[in-house]
């Protein structure tokens, strides 16, 4: 993700405010922020930034989220929570393709925090599907029920969660015009004060190389955007067919599609993320259908037609 603005003359130098820009690492990716005020929030970010690792980070040991997976007694705070319920609701939605206990699986495939934790073959995947399904977890009260073997992973939610938390922050602190990113995701409110124009990004054109370059740019408004790809993270087996970190939550094998890149817009950043990773399962025809029922969630798929050349779908007036 990009940011950049079309920049419109001012009447006098005085009325361009200077934005704060802040960055750096978090979430095992990076993150800036842009805002319209004159006081510097990182101290802030970085406390808001590790109180939610150590509720939700499966990378960290001590988390309250690894010490579930150990079956450790727990109580659950408030950003587990909201992560959890949000989930929860996406997981229905969704009949389960969203489904934060398919972690193991993932890290069956290499795709996860604890990439040598299980043999790749077929009895192992098997054995693991046993103990996936988002159904057979439950909060009650500050306290998560779940069966022993079932390894929960929010992972595919928790970078929106972290934009969001920080855009209430900057909100709280009465700051109105300002842009968060973490690793691509986003949310935005009001516009670019220093450029007097909307907040414009730039979407990843869809690269195997390891490369970045801007494939097209729109302009946000008091929303959030998250995107997922399958040319981020991908197999490719003896037949050069690629295959997507995104694991089919029915079968436990990663899927095979042809949809390189898909990006939600929502009100929450939280709701985008969760979406994207599961319309990158779903592919083209079953999200055509879900959105006549969810008019709040615009889509973007960058896909390959059947002569492997790029083609695009804007639904339910993702903007051009």
């Amino acid at each position: 993700m990009v940011v950049f603005s079309c920049k419109q003359k001012l009447k006098s130098p005085v009325e361009a405010p200077e934005n704060t820009k802040l960055s750096g690492a978090v979430f095992g990716t990076s993150y800036s922020v842009i805002y319209d005020s004159k006081i510097n929030y990182t101290t802030q970010f970085d406390s808001l930034f590790s109180v939610i690792n150590a509720s939700l980070s499966t990378y960290m040991p001590n988390s309250d989220i690894s010490k579930l997976n150990r079956n450790e007694p727990v109580k659950v705070d408030a950003h587990f929570k909201n992560v959890f319920r949000t989930s929860k609701n996406i997981y229905n939605a969704t009949n389960g393709v969203f489904d934060p206990t398919i972690g193991d699986v993932v890290n069956a495939w290499s795709f996860g925090a604890e990439t040598n934790k299980f043999l790749t073959n077929s009895a192992t995947i098997d054995s693991l599907m046993q103990f996936v399904g988002f159904n057979k977890v439950e909060l009650k009260g500050d306290n998560i029920i779940k069966p022993t073997n079932t390894y929960l992973e929010f992972n595919a939610i928790a970078k929106g969660y972290g934009v969001d938390v920080i855009g209430k922050f900057l909100e709280s602190k009465n700051v109105k015009n300002y842009l968060v990113e973490i690793g691509g995701e986003l949310r935005v409110s009001g516009k670019n004060m220093e450029k007097n124009a909307p907040w414009r990004v730039g979407l990843d054109e869809p690269r195997f190389d390891g490369g970045q370059s801007v494939y097209k740019a729109i302009s946000l408004k008091d929303e959030a955007m998250a995107t997922s790809g399958t040319y981020r993270k991908f197999k490719v087996d003896e037949k050069g067919n690629k295959y997507a970190h995104i694991i089919n939550t029915k079968t436990g094998y990663p899927t095979k599609t042809n949809v390189l890149s898909v990006s939600v817009i929502a009100n929450d950043c939280m709701v985008a993320d969760g979406y994207a990773t599961a319309f990158q399962a779903m592919g083209i025809e079953k999200v055509s259908a879900f959105l006549t029922q969810h008019p709040e969630l615009k889509v973007f798929f960058i896909f390959e037609n059947d002569n492997n050349e790029l083609e695009t779908l804007s639904l339910n007036g993702f903007p051009e």
